[in-house]
């Protein structure tokens, strides 16, 4: 009974527990008038994946920047597992893996030398490291790559050895800025597998993504993001009707929501007709009789 207690007292003090915490974030850039971010505000849980969800330019890869350290931001604060960017940056940092919109890499290393090079920065010890390489790079199918230049790798082979990198050191928070852009679909489900595996060892994901399905698919929680504004955050886990509220809200603020009831509407019509088309009248069958004549 008590161990039922001491594991309920656990369980509970690890909801608690805020991996992400960003607060009123503001962020503009030089010699522009347009807010890129504009007090967004929102937390992340123990043990979820949570969904980024705006077309490009909603402030999503800007966003992203601010709350890894890589852009400095007006107003607001970031904490990660209770380490504030600006003012730990380096503890922060250390709890974090990163994988950006595009292959930052040396492309002269091989992909071993390049994650050998970020686990120095991490201080992974050499035993670790070394058991971690092998274990991801089994994992996403590249034992055969993973000792050849970086250069002659394809999209989805550099997009894989960037995951790598970013989880050499174990982080607890796993950042991704568009993860699926350009992969195939094998590549795809790798990465969604690993995903939910890692969050299910009680660490978070966060994503960014312009792709809905993708996002209604994967994620326990979604925010959408327009113009720099957060617009919503949305419960999806098991709930299919936040799912559809998802959906429509996404739709409407990207002024794609009209456009979709059109060809929700079409789609309607089309079926609705098919199986109701009249029957031919004895009139028209006699002006086919007199053209067949003919």
């Amino acid at each position: 009974m008590y161990a039922l207690i001491r594991r309920n007292r656990q369980k509970n003090l690890f909801r608690r527990i805020t991996m992400l915490k960003v607060e009123h974030l503001k962020k503009t850039y030089p010699k522009s008038d347009r807010v890129a971010v504009d007090d967004i505000s929102f937390e992340l849980r123990p043990g979820e994946i949570f969904g980024f969800l705006g077309q490009n330019g909603a402030g999503k890869s800007t966003t992203i920047k601010c709350l890894t350290g890589i852009l400095p931001f007006d107003s607001g604060t970031i904490t990660i597992c209770g380490h504030d960017i600006v003012k730990e940056p380096i503890k922060a940092k250390m709890e974090m893996g990163y994988v950006p919109d595009n292959h930052s890499v040396y492309e002269r290393l091989t992909g071993r030398e390049y994650v050998n090079y970020v686990a120095d920065l991490y201080k992974v010890p050499a035993l670790v490291r070394t058991e971690r390489i092998d274990r991801y790079a089994k994992l996403f199918k590249l034992e055969n790559a993973i000792d050849r230049q970086i250069k002659s790798y394809s999209h989805g082979m550099k997009q894989k050895i960037c995951i790598i990198a970013a989880l050499i050191h174990d982080p607890k928070l796993w950042v991704l800025d568009e993860p699926m852009m350009g992969l195939d679909p094998q590549s795809t489900a790798e990465i969604i597998s690993y995903m939910r595996e890692h969050c299910a060892k009680g660490n978070t994901v966060f994503f960014s993504s312009h792709n809905l399905d993708l996002v209604k698919k994967l994620c326990h929680r979604a925010a959408i993001v327009n113009d720099g504004h957060l617009i919503d955050i949305i419960d999806l886990a098991g709930n299919d009707k936040n799912k559809a509220n998802l959906e429509e809200t996404f739709f409407r603020v990207t002024g794609t929501y009209e456009q979709r009831l059109f060809e929700d509407y079409i789609a309607q019509e089309s079926a609705d007709m098919r199986p109701d088309m009249p029957a031919q009248t004895d009139v028209e069958e006699e002006v086919v009789c007199e053209e067949e004549s003919k």
